[in-house]
């Protein structure tokens, strides 16, 4: 027996099952990266640095689940992961987005992670301080006995001001105060507050633009809100205090540099294709040459510090319609060593992509109805012609994969969803009939489908 804590392979895949239909050799790989990043946690210190992520190209249309398999795997494996769009960097010396962001979005990613795992740890004692300061605005000086030499001007006694505090105490663990207006500054932004923008070369220094811009404000000004409200506010406030910030930061840079996962999203509209030449395929090429150094392993200076890519787990995606894997500059391919096509999705996956996952469109559909106390059944006929008009309509326009399905079914419920309100307590079923003739017209008029379906 492996003495590896963790879900095994096999146990991945059948995780992802639950929620990505098909695409078994794109599971394959991602519960392999996932085991392996396990394995090398488990080896001695002399050979631990020296074994690299198996970073993965996804090679398949849009729709398919490149994207839904990465998420699932950062959250089967409890890892900070970001997805970028590869076109949406521009090579250094240009205005736009650098490629070193993407290292600053999942670090920051991972410290809020961090950071929500450790307010449970300060929930009640963030509760107790909350109230306390709740509790001074409804019952002003009970909070501790009176200076020596006070006055009749003293705003409450203490013995009566300690008993009239623990009273309101346990009204307002009841919720008896809700509605009561009290003023709170927690929340609030400080006042007046000046915008500041980031400009080409700042992002690069990695400078916080938030503390930046607090430099230029001013104290907060209280507001008045209801007790219910001013309690949240001022948990949140009081767990943000209570909270190490340093160990936050500490934990969030050892998680991204050991299990990050970085998803690069269009990486084929940023490869030259061989038969074109001029000045948009140059910056292309350039972004290629910026993103290398990051997935070959790099120091990236971020707001919470310097972070190392070299075992941060890079998954790219693209569909390479117009171009292909090899129209990427060689270096960046060999730092992609697995690659896995994905299949595209005909009518018989969209009946399992309706039914099957745990967080199938049908039942989501059928959850959202319920919060109005409709029913709204679905019948196996209408899964089927459902999927045969998502299939239809892809293989006459555009082929978006499963995103059709999302189309044909808001289509198809949308007069429900409007009528929902006043139909409390109804039972709707949803046959083949009932999609014919909510669908059929469109689907027959090919003009009009292209731009509604």
């Amino acid at each position: 027996m492996s003495k590896l804590d963790g879900m095994t392979p096999k146990e991945i895949v059948q995780a992802l099952d639950h929620y990505i239909v098909g695409q078994e050799a794109a599971k394959k790989a991602v519960a392999i990266a996932l085991r392996n990043r396990q394995r090398r946690a488990a080896l001695p210190d002399d050979i631990r640095d020296e074994v690299a992520p198996k970073n993965i190209l996804m090679i398949g249309p849009t729709g398919v689940g490149k994207t839904e398999i990465a998420r699932r795997l950062a959250k089967l494996a409890k890892a900070p992961f970001v997805k970028v769009e590869a076109t949406k960097f521009t090579e250094v010396g240009y205005v736009g987005r650098d490629v070193e962001s993407m290292v600053r979005d999942l670090m920051a990613k991972a410290v809020a992670m961090v950071k929500d795992e450790m307010r449970s740890g300060v929930e009640e004692a963030a509760r107790n301080a909350a109230e306390d300061i709740i509790l001074d605005a409804l019952v002003p000086g009970s909070q501790a006995p009176p200076p020596q030499g006070a006055t009749a001007n003293t705003p409450v006694e203490p013995d009566r001001g300690q008993h009239a505090r623990e009273v309101l105490r346990k009204k307002l663990r009841a919720g008896e105060l809700d509605d009561r207006m009290i003023e709170v500054t927690a929340g609030m932004p400080k006042k007046p507050h000046i915008e500041v923008m980031a400009g080409p070369g700042i992002e690069q220094m990695g400078f916080d633009m938030g503390q930046l811009g607090a430099l230029f404000q001013g104290p907060r000004k209280p507001r008045k809100v209801k007790v219910s409200r001013a309690r949240e506010l001022l948990e949140a406030e009081q767990q943000d205090k209570l909270i190490d910030g340093e160990s936050a930061t500490e934990m969030a840079r050892e998680r991204v540099q050991e299990s990050g996962i970085i998803f690069i999203d269009e990486i084929d509209k940023i490869a030259v294709n061989s038969g074109r030449s001029g000045g948009p395929d140059v910056s292309r090429e350039g972004v290629q040459r910026d993103i290398l150094p990051i997935v070959e392993g790099s120091t990236v200076n971020t707001k919470f510090g310097m972070v190392d890519t070299s075992h941060i787990l890079f998954i790219a995606a693209g569909a390479f319609n117009l171009s292909k894997p090899s129209d990427l500059i060689p270096e960046l391919q060999g730092r992609f060593p697995l690659r896995v096509e994905l299949e595209s999705l005909g009518a018989a996956e969209f009946r399992k992509i309706l039914t099957s996952p745990r967080n199938a469109l049908t039942r989501q559909y059928q959850e959202l109805m319920a919060t109005e106390e409709v029913n709204l059944v679905f019948e196996d006929e209408a899964i089927i012609r459902l999927a045969d008009i998502a299939a239809e309509v892809n293989s006459r326009t555009e082929n978006i994969g499963a995103r059709r399905l999302h189309t044909v079914l808001e289509l198809l419920v949308e007069e429900v969803s409007f009528t929902a309100p006043e139909r409390a307590g109804e039972q709707i079923i949803v046959n083949a009939q009932y999609v014919n003739e909510r669908l059929e017209s469109v689907i027959e008029d090919r003009d009009l489908s292209r731009y509604i379906l």
